[in-house]
């Protein structure tokens, strides 16, 4: 067998591929057989049809595309191998030989796996962020359990709405002095400073109240999803319903007794104390592990061709489309509702997607620098920490795995996982 190969655009190769005469008449041999076994030829049993009744049957041409289908794999990994390569796109081929007696002669183009050349990655310095939990900390948790415990109340009758206050009221937007659709609502809750309006909508309406009718002036932001309203400038007429404020606990031993086990707030602040440490600290150690990586992929130089960074946007889109319909939403209505088109959405990941790309490089790269290998165990482990996540059992989950030939995949996630923790275990002390 000879191989050449061609640079071209693109990071793209081609390969020319020419195999010997002998070879492809062993493979028209082998293609006459199989189809003989595969199609019904009136008169004979399968896989007793002769060879010149095959021909006839089904074309010399289905002969010789089907012993291509034969010695091109097999020619086309072991030019792989010669050249030292590895594709990340499937093979273009294009045929220029194939016939019975001459040396078969085809193309092969593919987009191989850039060049990576590591740079430091071991005994990196990576600070850990230190943990310091103030007594501010802790009383911030111990409003939340304040809040939480408070009861809404009317207020006083002539009371004005107050930022924090919880109001239900009556709207209908305009632009251009013409109502629109969706812009109307009917005893409808809002707590002010919540945010949940346009930008502006609910600082306008401290000071009103009760059966106060009043105008907010908004605009509605560019980004808008209903594209017609977008940027517009638009006018709600209001009226106010009603105004409730919270009445809170004070913070003592007996509320420390409804939200905690504890029977006095000095344990429940050392329980909160404890419990905001333990968080940080894992906090601080993930952006420890975090920066390591990122740091280990900066350091390395690569090429990566564009072709992986758009793979990895389509297969992050792909990933997101699945856990929309999870949650009975199609991928089209996303888009619309959020004003977009599937274009910006594949420029929005697309930074994501070759952060991630060379985050992969790096990681294969050092695995294969250390000799980092995956065994069974490792395998095991992951199948295992994959069933508790999904509530199943490892034997389902090794079962759908292999139904959708997803073992190499699971394979490489591993040896990315292990060869990650190696990065974070070598961090300068």
């Amino acid at each position: 067998m000879k191989v050449t190969v061609e640079n071209g655009e693109n990071q793209q190769v081609t390969l020319t591929i020419e195999v010997e005469a002998a070879e492809v008449n062993k493979a028209v041999e082998q293609a006459c057989k199989r189809l003989a076994n595969r199609v019904s030829i009136p008169g004979f049993r399968k896989g007793k049809a002769p060879r010149m009744i095959v021909e006839r049957h089904v074309g010399k041409d289905a002969v010789l595309q089907e012993a291509f289908d034969i010695v091109a794999p097999k020619a086309l990994s072991k030019a792989f191998d010669e050249q030292k390569i590895d594709p990340v796109t499937r093979p273009s081929v294009d045929i220029e030989t194939l016939e019975e007696g001459k040396d078969l002669v085809f193309k092969a183009t593919v987009t191989p796996r850039p060049e990576v050349k590591l740079g430091a990655y071991k005994g990196l310095n990576v600070p850990k962020n230190e943990v310091n939990i103030t007594d501010e900390d802790v009383e911030k948790q111990l409003k939340t359990f304040q809040d939480r415990q408070g009861k809404l109340v009317d207020a006083p009758e002539g009371a004005e709405v107050k930022d924090g206050d919880f109001t239900t009221l009556d709207f209908k937007g305009f632009v251009d002095g013409e109502a629109f659709d969706g812009g109307e609502g009917k005893d409808y809750p809002l707590q002010i400073g919540s945010n949940s309006f346009i930008p502006g909508f609910e600082d306008q309406l401290v000071g009103a109240k009760i059966g106060e009718e009043r105008d907010v002036n908004v605009k509605f932001p560019e980004e808008y999803h209903a594209k017609e309203l977008a940027g517009k400038d638009a006018t709600f007429k209001c009226t106010i319903r009603s105004i409730k404020t919270k009445e809170l606990p004070a913070i003592d031993d007996e509320l420390a007794k409804k939200v905690s086990k504890f029977e006095t707030l000095d344990e429940l602040k050392a329980d909160i104390r404890k419990n905001l440490e333990e968080n940080a600290e894992r906090t601080a150690e993930n952006d420890q592990k975090s920066a390591a990586i990122e740091m280990a992929t900066n350091n390395i130089t690569v090429d990566i061709p564009a072709v992986m960074i758009d793979n990895r946007v389509t297969a992050m889109i792909q990933e997101m489309a699945m856990r929309l319909e999870q949650q009975g939403m199609k991928l089209e209505q996303y888009l619309q509702y959020a004003g977009t088109d599937i274009a910006k959405l594949r420029e929005q990941y697309r930074e994501t997607a070759e952060k991630n790309v060379k985050t992969d490089l790096m990681l294969e790269e050092v695995a294969k620098a250390e000799d980092i290998k995956v065994e069974a165990k490792d395998l095991d482990e992951e199948v295992a920490a994959m069933a508790a996540a999904y509530g199943a059992t490892p034997q389902q989950v090794q079962k759908i795995i292999k139904e959708q030939g997803r073992i190499g995949d699971l394979a490489a996630s591993v040896l990315r996982k292990k060869t990650a923790q190696f990065i974070i275990d070598n961090i300068a002390k």
